[in-house]
Order: structure tokens, then sequence, then C-alpha cells
């Protein structure tokens, strides 16, 4: 038997057991198994140096780590006392929250996702907008600056952040940045180690194997978060990296549509803690959440009245068998009663969260979905344009922004909208570490509603016969990509 054919069994016998790991051991999905399947029968070798980086499941060693993240969790919520909302009263004393109660409610039994009322929350829209106010808080800082974002750029609007944290960190404020290794990894090293040079501690999430940046076991699970948290009582979350073409820079996706928050409040906290839990699970330290207050990063400040706004954070990742960010808008999209509105730049769903939507427009729900007129990633817009027919053949409105739409919202009624990192796909949902906020105010609803419906007059609503009108070839790649939609 020669060494080919021999090297040949040794793959395929990898790649059966890898499919039994799959089934036995990780659990993955059905139509997850499936995809794989069909990668490591059709292309055993190139499939099996796939599986290998983008299928295997979390190390030991890293789920140690997870685990380690989420007793510091726990930690965080038995010490925050106040937290502790008698539901029945709430709903009792605060009308504006009483038609959102069993929203709020089973938000909060998916993970102790902490609710809090009297937040101040700004929105923007663009890149530009959020950066001049996040330079403005950044300069004003006075004590600490926590800073996590899944691209983190070395080019012009990154140069200037970077600046900023530099004079931070040497004028005595305690700077922290987590960038994740996979979104950052067109950023050299040398310019996150000029932070540390001016005494700020950096973490690289799920750094690369012996530093060698394309060997990288772990590139399937990526740290999608973007906070920001200022003294203890500013923080800010959303969509917008920091990296030029999220700033509108890129001619061929401008104009570029995004979504971001500055919250002051309650809130603040439950944003910290995330980041906190990030940077515990990469840099391995062992503060307890009492050490933290002490150190001013819980600043009480941020406990006392800011606005009328209800907020819950919530978060969800590789580490959980449930998801929770995905439970949520499931829970969200089946009390609809009069509207569902989405902006997404990728709609990749599962059978459960297309099902629930097509069962809300057949109950008389109006539901608009909003997805890039230009992509960025062709392989995944094909895969979206496959789920765009589904829509369409349920008489769901679906519009094309004219440019690239990066915002990640869902906004319910008069209800909720949620305001977050998580596209809505399987990797957002299973793969990456996610974080949304769930926003409960009547009148920031409808600013939210308004914004969206302003976005309309900027893009091209799609029928069934502007989709039929695509060629064959197009529509051949829209259904084998398909194939492989829960492994994208």
């Amino acid at each position: 038997m020669s060494a080919g054919t021999i090297a040949l069994i040794t793959i395929f016998s990898i790649n059966i057991l890898s499919l039994l790991v799959m089934i036995f051991v990780e659990r993955k999905q059905p139509q997850v198994i499936f995809s794989w399947f069909v990668v490591l029968t059709v292309l055993p070798v190139v499939g099996f140096v796939l599986y290998i980086l983008f299928g295997g499941g979390l190390s030991l060693r890293t789920r140690l780590l997870i685990r380690r993240k989420k007793r510091y969790t726990i930690e965080y919520y038995k010490y925050l006392g106040w937290q502790k909302i008698d539901f029945d009263a709430l709903k009792q004393k605060n009308q504006q929250f009483d038609y959102a109660y069993n929203l709020i409610k089973f938000v909060k039994s998916c993970d102790e996702n902490l609710f809090s009322i009297s937040n101040n929350v700004e929105i923007f829209t663009n890149g530009e907008e959020k950066i001049k106010r996040l330079k403005e808080d950044l300069l004003n800082a006075k004590s600490t600056i926590n800073i996590e974002y899944y691209i983190f750029a070395d080019d012009k609007v990154g140069k200037e952040i970077m600046n900023i944290l530099i004079a931070k960190a040497k004028s005595g404020v305690k700077v922290k940045l987590i960038f994740d290794s996979v979104g950052s990894i067109r950023s050299p090293r040398r310019f996150f180690r000029k932070l540390k040079k001016a005494g700020g501690e950096v973490a690289e999430f799920f750094p690369p194997f012996m530093g060698i940046r394309l060997i990288n076991f772990k590139v399937n699970y990526r740290n999608h978060r973007k906070i920001v948290v200022i003294d203890g009582k500013i923080a800010y979350t959303g969509g917008i990296n920091i990296r030029d073409d999220h700033m509108g820079k890129k001619k061929r996706l401008s104009p570029w549509r995004d979504t971001h928050i500055r919250v002051e409040g309650k809130a603040v906290w439950d944003l910290q803690n995330v980041f906190f839990n990030d940077f515990r699970c990469v840099k391995r330290e062992k503060l307890d959440a009492h050490g933290l207050v002490k150190a001013g990063y819980f600043n009480e400040d941020a406990l006392k009245e800011k606005g009328d706004i209800g907020v819950q954070i919530i978060t969800s990742g590789p580490e959980s068998e449930q998801r929770h960010i995905e439970d949520a808008y499931l829970k969200m999209i089946s009390m609809a009663q009069k509207r569902i509105y989405i902006q997404t730049p990728y709609f990749i769903p599962d059978e459960i969260f297309l099902k629930t939507l097509i069962i809300a427009k057949r109950s008389g729900v109006d539901v608009k979905v909003m997805i890039p007129g230009k992509p960025d990633k062709k392989s995944v817009y094909y895969v979206t344009l496959s789920y765009v027919k589904q829509l369409l053949d349920e008489n769901i409105e679906v519009y094309f922004y004219n440019g690239f739409i990066h915002s990640k919202t869902i906004l319910v009624d008069d209800l909720v909208v949620s305001i977050g990192t998580c596209n809505m796909d399987n990797r957002s949902f299973a793969l990456n570490f996610e974080l949304t906020a769930l926003l409960y105010n009547k009148d920031f609803v409808n600013i939210n509603k308004a914004i969206f419906e302003n976005d309309i007059l900027n893009s091209k609503k799609i029928t069934l016969k502007d989709f039929n009108k695509k060629f064959f070839a197009t529509k051949l790649m829209q259904a084998i990509y398909r194939l492989f939609s829960p492994i994208m």
C-alpha cells in the first residue's frame, strides 16, 4: 500500500472520528453536522484542514478559562444585592415597564441578565458622530478606561484613539484594552505595544499558537463585542469598530450605516462586568467584584438616576449551550402585535428563527427586514439572498440599503429595541462572543422606528419579480452556499 493511500485512509478515518465527536461529545446541531459531513466527504483533505481551523470544539484549557470567567459572573451578581428586583412590585409601580414585564422576566431567567431602570441612552447612526463623542469622553477620563473591540485597526481613526489612550495612560489613568486576535489580525502587534510601554494593559483575545498569527486553533471563536467604559460611569456598545471603513471611508461600501449607543446609569455596571469577565478570562487575573469597586472601576455615581430608559445587557457565546441572545430575539418576535423591524448585515437564520418570523407575519404583524445593497462578503451574501427568497414568498418586506448596513437591531412594537453586536446568523448566535442591549422606553423605541423609516428612503424594496430576474448562475451559487450556512 502506497504512502499516499495510507495518508488518505488516515484522513478519512480522522474525518469519521471528527463527525462522531460532533455527534456524541460536542452535540452540535444536526444542520451543522450535515454541513461538515458534506465538506469532509466531498473535500476530505481540504475539509480536514478546515475542520481543524474552524470546526473543532474549544480545548480543555480554554473551557477551564471560560468556566473561571463564569464564576466571576456569579460572584458579581451576588455582590450586587440592589439588583434583586421584585418584578411584581416593578409591574405595579412602573406603568411604562408593565407592557414589557414578561420579556424582562424571561430575559432575566436566561442567564441572570440584570434589568436596570433610570438610564440615559444616546444613539449614533454613523461612525463619525460616535467617534467624535467617544474622543470627548476619553479625553475627559479621570481614573479608568476599559476598551474592548473586535477590530482595532492601525489606520487613521485607530491611531487617533490609540494616541488618546497612550496619553491618558501616561497621565496616570488606568487603561485596559482587549482586542480580538482574528478581527484585528491586520493590526501589527507593535501598534498595541505602544500602549503597554505607556503603562496601559493590553490583552489579546484567544491569541494564536506560539504567537504565529496564521496558526490559531481558536479562530472559530471570536470576541465580536464592542465595549468602552470610562470612569465606571459612561459606557458605549453597538456595531461600530475602530476602523476607517466603519467611518464610511471605504468607497466600495459607502455609505456605511451602523448603530451604536452611549449609556449612563446602572447599566454601565453591567457592561463593565462583561468587560472584566473577558479581561480576567484572557489575563487570568483574580480580582473580585469588591476589589474592583474599591479600585474605582464600578463608580457609584452610575447608580444615580440618569434618565428613564430600562436596559438589559445580554451576552452569549460558545461557553454556553443556550443561545441567550437568540432566545431573547425569539421571545421578542413572538410577543409582537404591530411591527417587527430588523436591520442586519448578514441574515442567515436557523429554522426556528425563520419560522417564528413567518408566524408573526401570518398573524398580521408588519415585518420588515433591511440588509445591505452592497455586500462585503460575497459567499455570505449569497446565503443571505437565499433566505430573502423565503421572506418574499411570505410577503415579508425586504429592503436593500443603498450602501452597507452594519447595524444589528431588532425593534418590536412600542415595546423594545435591541441594539448590539450580534448578527442574525449561526456564527453570532452560537460561535462568537456577542453582546446586545435591550432598551425599554416608548419614546426611545419610536426614535429608532423613525430612524428605520428614514433608512427606507435610502433603500430599494425588493419584490419576487426583482429576485426572479437573477441569473441562473447566481441562483445556483445561492443554493450551494446555503448548504454550508450553519458553519459560515
